[in-house]
């Protein structure tokens, strides 16, 4: 089966596409389709029209309950390895799967794509990454409230730009991924 949001594969049983998010068709809810699914429905009859109200109604339920489906914990210790062995280009991967998952977990949906930000601090010369860093502390606090863990004496916000500030934007992404890896673990 095939997300009809953005293309992927998705494994029998999966409630949401683990690349994008998008809720996957139900009994009455057929979001996505693959070539045999249509043949089925051909077969036996059964109506195939897709509910756009009720997709999005899924997809907002979704982001508003913290379902962390799709999300996984990574190991930070071989995130940083992979930084230093590609020489920084795993950090643009990371920087993009760490906006959209801290998107997702805060329940900001509708800020920028990792790639956009990315492009963003691509075009700037960093200086958007460093706004960057302190908008995602402000989410990465928000997350913490959720998940009632005690937030440290200085916000997030402030530690993550003085840190990007100094050079050390990778004690960021650290930080950032040890709150997801909280979050859906």
């Amino acid at each position: 089966m095939f997300c009809s949001n953005c293309g992927a594969s998705i494994e029998p049983g999966n409630k949401y596409c683990t690349e994008c998010g998008a809720p996957v068709n139900n009994t009455e809810n057929t979001a996505s389709y693959s070539f045999f699914d249509v043949l089925q429905t051909e077969e036996t009859g059964q109506d195939s029209t897709y509910d756009q109200n009720n997709y999005n109604n899924n997809q907002q339920s979704y982001y508003n309950d913290y379902n962390t489906s799709g999300i996984m914990p990574r190991n930070i210790v071989m995130c940083i390895v992979l930084s230093l062995v590609t020489c920084g280009i795993y950090n643009i991967y990371w920087m993009i799967k760490l906006n959209d998952e801290i998107n997702i977990l805060d329940g900001s949906t509708d800020d920028l794509s990792g790639v956009v930000v990315f492009l963003l601090t691509l075009i700037t010369c960093g200086i958007y990454g460093i706004y960057w860093f302190f908008k995602m502390g402000t989410k990465i606090d928000n997350i913490k409230s959720g998940l009632d863990i005690t937030p440290s004496s200085v916000s997030s916000s402030v530690l993550y730009l003085i840190l990007a500030l100094v050079g050390l934007g990778i004690v960021d992404y650290c930080l950032m991924q040890e709150t997801i890896n909280k979050a859906v673990s």
